[in-house]
């Protein structure tokens, strides 16, 4: 909020309006334990962020979803222009066993970044947003082990890069976790520092 009024009027609107499209398709094609999927859960994250003019919340989401949302954009653009997937997660929007129209709010990987992107130009990077998102992720590979090997939330049985699994089950679950914690994540973060000014209550880090 700024000065008492919202810090995105229109937007926050558009939000929750996406949000009652959005939950009840997704938990009827693929079950409510697709929402625990870091994207998916990012859904939830930024409507929340441009609701309350949130700068933690959206840099956090902005930290684990633009590397993400940008590699999904550059693999679902490779099958649309050449036929072959560029390093893969996006065959389930061709695979016609799930509703088509499921699949098609999935696109909400384009047009997240620019969303982020928009929210940090207005209200600045808050350093916070990256141990929140690491802590969030951290949790959410431990929890997709609950949920079996065909489901591999989160990477928790399989990462999704290599679709390998890396030794134990500890030492898998260290080696995913720690490959957003300690890789992705640092990387975005220092990047989203230098390209925008700091948020009014970030810290640093």
């Amino acid at each position: 909020m700024t000065a008492g009024r919202p810090a995105f009027p229109v937007l926050r609107w558009m939000a929750l309006a996406w949000l009652a499209i959005y939950v009840p398709c997704y938990a009827w094609a693929y079950g409510p334990a697709n929402f625990l999927f870091l994207c998916n859960l990012a859904v939830f994250l930024v409507a929340a962020g441009l609701w309350r003019g949130d700068a933690m919340l959206l840099s956090s989401q902005a930290v684990g979803l633009l590397a993400v949302s940008l590699v999904w954009t550059a693999d679902f653009s490779s099958r649309l222009a050449t036929g072959a997937h560029w390093i893969g997660g996006t065959e389930y929007m061709w695979d016609s066993k799930w509703p088509a129209f499921a699949r098609a709010l999935s696109l909400y990987h384009v047009a997240a970044p620019l969303v982020l992107l928009h929210g940090l130009r207005r209200l600045g990077y808050d350093a916070r947003g990256y141990p929140l998102q690491s802590a969030l992720a951290v949790a959410g590979v431990l929890l997709g082990r609950l949920f079996g090997p065909d489901a591999n939330i989160n990477g928790a049985f399989a990462d999704p890069m290599f679709r390998r699994v890396w030794g134990p089950p500890p030492i898998h679950l260290a080696v995913v976790a720690g490959a957003l914690v300690l890789g992705v994540y640092p990387l975005t973060h220092l990047v989203l520092r230098r390209a925008f000014r700091p948020a009014v209550s970030s810290g640093e880090a």
